[in-house]
Parts: structure tokens; sequence; C-alpha cells
């Protein structure tokens, strides 16, 4: 049964006309495993990068193989140039945060950014487009429904900035193809693996491994980061267009993850549950601490309410689209993560 599932799967590959893969947002985390599965399937990569730093967790040989162009998404210009000899187009790039003070960057980068790749993606004539955008696309809830690709976006207090700006930079993606782009988009929950844990979603690792006290109840989509990788450019080489997939593994409690990280890490778990009564009252002392140190806060209104929601997450599309695929189970992602950032301890 299975082999003739994957038959399937291949009677509807369409092969990549030769040329370049370019990748928005090549330095950041999701988009430097993407950037290591193209290698390793023996894709010509081109990459955008606003400057020097390359992500230290991926191998330099892989990083060595790629076109590095230096480039912005808020400049047509650069993006003409970039897409040169280009025949497909992976748009990764993208502003992550839930601070108040980064909301004009966010709707700025996010949706007028992803206009102008999608504006000279069609100028180029590419011949496959991905779209990495959010499950914060989809919109949240708080009583535990379940969300899969025909959710309506709903103005909710639950949505964060960060969300409405990948809702609206996916609103580019679809104007995009109703002018004919062959464009996919797909919506990845909370990416875990093994990266910087300083930035992005790695730095739940960094916390627990501090033995960060406090947990919630909240429920919430998490997938490993090289998953995600695999099955965008499993999407790449498909004759698929507009369509929407989620990738997610599997929806746990955060309570739940951190008490897995802790272990794997031999740290002690978090045992102190932050209610949302006192969600409200650490995100305002954050804030305090904040105006006084000069430093980000720890914690804001949007991450707040994001640790208090319970929304699971149906990747049911995707593993119809994709027969044979599967998702690595949370506890083996890891197990695998803290390892190679416990090989590393010295050096973060």
């Amino acid at each position: 049964m299975a082999s003739a599932s994957l038959s399937l799967l291949q009677q509807r590959i369409v092969p990549l006309q030769q040329g370049i893969v370019l990748v928005t947002g090549g330095a950041g985390f999701l988009g430097s495993y993407i950037i290591k599965q193209l290698v390793e399937k023996g894709y010509r990569v081109r990459a955008i990068r606003r400057s020097d730093k390359l992500p230290a967790y991926i191998a330099s040989d892989i990083m060595e193989k790629v076109e590095w162009v230096q480039g912005d998404i808020m400049d047509p210009l650069s993006l003409e140039e970039a897409l040169e000899g280009v025949s497909a187009v992976i748009h990764s790039a993208a502003l992550v945060s839930f601070s108040p003070e980064d909301r004009k960057a966010l709707l700025h980068t996010n949706i007028e950014g992803t206009a102008n790749v999608v504006n000279m993606a069609i100028e180029a004539g590419v011949s496959r487009f991905i779209h990495i955008s959010s499950v914060s696309a989809l919109g949240r809830t708080t009583q535990g429904e379940r969300v899969t690709e025909e959710k309506k976006w709903e103005p909710s207090r639950m949505n964060t900035t960060y969300g409405i700006s990948k809702f609206r930079g996916e609103l580019e993606v679809w104007r995009g193809i109703g002018e004919g782009l062959p464009a996919v988009i797909v919506n990845p929950s909370t990416l875990l693996g093994y990266g910087d844990w300083n930035t992005s979603s790695c730095a739940i690792f960094k916390n627990t491994f501090n033995e960060f006290p406090w947990y919630t109840n909240g429920i919430n989509g998490f997938v490993d980061v090289r998953d995600a990788a695999r099955i965008v450019v499993a999407l790449l080489d498909s004759n698929i267009t507009g369509e929407r997939y989620i990738l997610n593994g599997e929806n746990w409690s955060f309570q739940q993850l951190f008490n897995e990280i802790a272990t794997a890490f031999g740290k002690k778990p978090p045992s102190r549950e932050a209610t949302p009564l006192l969600g409200k009252l650490a995100w305002r002392i954050e804030r305090v601490k904040s105006f006084f140190s000069g430093h980000r806060p720890l914690l804001t209104r949007e991450s707040a309410r994001i640790a208090q929601s319970k929304t699971y997450f149906d990747n049911t599309k995707i593993l119809q689209q994709l027969p044979g695929f599967t998702f690595t189970p949370l506890e083996q992602t890891i197990r695998n993560a803290c390892g190679e950032y416990l090989a590393q301890i010295p050096s973060l």
C-alpha cells in the first residue's frame, strides 16, 4: 500500500526547470535548514542575506555551496538582480517579534516585503514559488478548537501583530496566484530543533536549560525544523499551486514541552504555574524592568496571551498530499536538539 501511494506521489512530480532556487531569509532558522536540504539534494542555490553573518549550526561545507548575495526584500532593485537566472523562489524572510515596539516594522517587512518578492517573481517568470507563512496567520483560539487550512481569519484579541502581518502577507501571495504565480503557502507551527538558542523559538531551549521556573497550561503546535524543510523541498518539486498546508508535528501543552526539554538536559523542570492573572502581572513587571534596563522584555502582552491560548493545529492535509511522509516524534526532536546544544555549551 505504501509503495502504491509513493508511486502516485511520483506521478505528480514535475522536474524543476534548469536554473537556480532563490531563498530569501536564508540565514534564518528555517531558511538555513531549507538551504541544507536543497544543497544535499543537488540544487543550485542562491540566497539573500543582509549581513555577513551565517548560521554556525549549519556545516560550513553546506554554506560554501550557496551563492550568497547581499540584498533586502524591501529593495526591489536588489531583488531584480537576485532573481536573474532563477527558476524557483522560496520566500522565507520575515520579521518575528511580539514586542509592541516592532509593530510598524512587522507590518512593513512582512506585508510590503512579501509584496515586493511576489511582484518581482512574477516579472521574472519563475516556475515555482513557495511562501513560508505561519500558523499565526490562521488565528489562535482560547477554547481548544482544531484549526485546519479552511479556517477563516477573524479579528480577535488573540491575534498578534506578527500574526496579522503574516495574514496580510499571505493576501499578497494569493493576489500573485490570481495573476498567474504558481505558488504554494505553508504554515509551520512553532519550529523546534538545533539552532542559535539566543534567537527565535530556539530560545525555548536556553530558557529551559537555565531552569526557568514558570509554565502554563496553554496548548500549541510544534514541528521539527528539519521536517518543515523537507516538506518545503518536496512541494518545490510538485505541480501543486494555489494551496496552503499546515506543517505541524504534534500539539503539546507548554508544560509538557518544558518538562521534556528539561529531562533531556538533565535539568529541573518548571514547577510554578503561571496562571492568566500572574501572566498579566508578569508582562507588566517585565515592561517596567525593560524601561529602566534598556533591554527587551522577556515577556510581552502578546507572548503572555499565546502562552495561555489552547489551539490544536491539524496536519491531515499535508500528510494526504505527501503519502509516505511522517513527522518526527517531538520526543526524538527534543532529544536530538538537546544533545547538539549540550555539545556546544562551552561556545554558546
